[in-house]
């Protein structure tokens, strides 16, 4: 059986990226970070973490090997928890990953009331559209919209994501509105920022739309000014567009088509069998906030 504090040293290598950091937060040394680190690898004979001066980096076996010490490590935490009568009660701190919009418009302005029903737990919140690995990037959640690939994690449907064609009526009135599919190739388009295809759902069943645009933009907010502004006719969630087009601001465009039906907004995290208090309370909350037909689409 391996040493705990060994397993309680990787992981917070991993959590932190770094054998310095790991050291500043465990009262240890780097040295000694790093010589408990190797007693680890030497007892399992293989290398869990590639080393560099300034970082550390997964292996691939150290990647599964993290996925399963984190659960054992948490398994203990609530343990204790529940010895000490307060496995009910959430706290501590819980590292939350978000996409950079949705987080901004629809997780900060709800952190007040849920802080304020847990005042034991602290909330570190990163906003980005990358990706992250929320086990090798140290995340407790991760908040994600798609549609969700098959995976070790556990995901947890928040709401739905509903996307819809839409422009100004300004810009309707200057160029008219397409009636039919075939239609959009008169107009300006406006494609999401990663290129990829509009795939709608119609009448006649699921159809995908390839548009070209005259503008090209890493950013999905940018997309989201320009429909405002009135540039062209661009796919939104109306997670992002509600308030717009609840104002006249924005109108839906061929609305028998909209985009797939697939999407949904989910809570991401690592399968475990008992799961931490903290974490159970944070998607709960969500889940009953959003739930099947979430505020925005009131």
């Amino acid at each position: 059986m391996q040493n705990l504090g060994d397993l309680e040293i990787f992981a917070q290598v991993v959590a932190t990226g770094s054998l310095s950091a790991a050291g500043r937060e465990l009262g240890l040394s780097p040295a000694m970070v790093s010589k408990r680190l190797k007693r680890l690898e030497d007892s399992l004979g293989t290398r869990l973490v590639q080393r560099t001066t300034r970082q550390v980096s997964l292996m691939e076996t150290g990647k599964g090997f993290y996925e399963r010490v984190t659960a054992i490590l948490a398994g203990i935490e609530e343990a204790q928890a529940f010895a000490a009568r307060r496995s009910q009660q959430a706290r501590g701190v819980l590292k939350v990953s978000a996409p950079t919009s949705f987080g901004r418009m629809h997780i900060a302005p709800n952190l007040k009331a849920f802080m304020g029903a847990n005042p034991d737990l602290s909330i570190d919140l990163s906003l980005s559209d990358r990706f992250v690995d929320i086990v090798a990037d140290g995340f407790d959640i991760a908040i994600r919209i798609g549609e969700l690939a098959d995976s070790s994690l556990v995901a947890r449907r928040l709401a739905p994501v509903r996307r819809i064609l839409c422009a100004t009526p300004d810009y309707l009135a200057r160029h008219g509105s397409p009636q039919t599919i075939a239609d959009l190739s008169n107009h300006v388009l406006l494609p999401p920022h990663n290129n990829d295809p509009w795939r709608l759902e119609g009448p006649d069943g699921p159809l995908v739309y390839r548009p070209d645009g005259p503008l090209m933009t890493n950013s999905s907010e940018v997309i989201r000014e320009c429909v405002i502004s009135g540039l062209g006719i661009a796919l939104r969630s109306t997670w992002d567009i509600s308030a717009e087009l609840k104002a006249g601001r924005l109108t839906q465009v061929l609305p028998a088509y909209e985009g797939s039906r697939n999407l949904a907004v989910y809570a991401v995290y690592a399968s475990r069998q008992f799961l931490p208090a903290k974490i159970r309370v944070f998607v709960d909350y969500w889940a009953e906030l959003f739930g099947p037909r979430p505020y925005w689409e009131n």
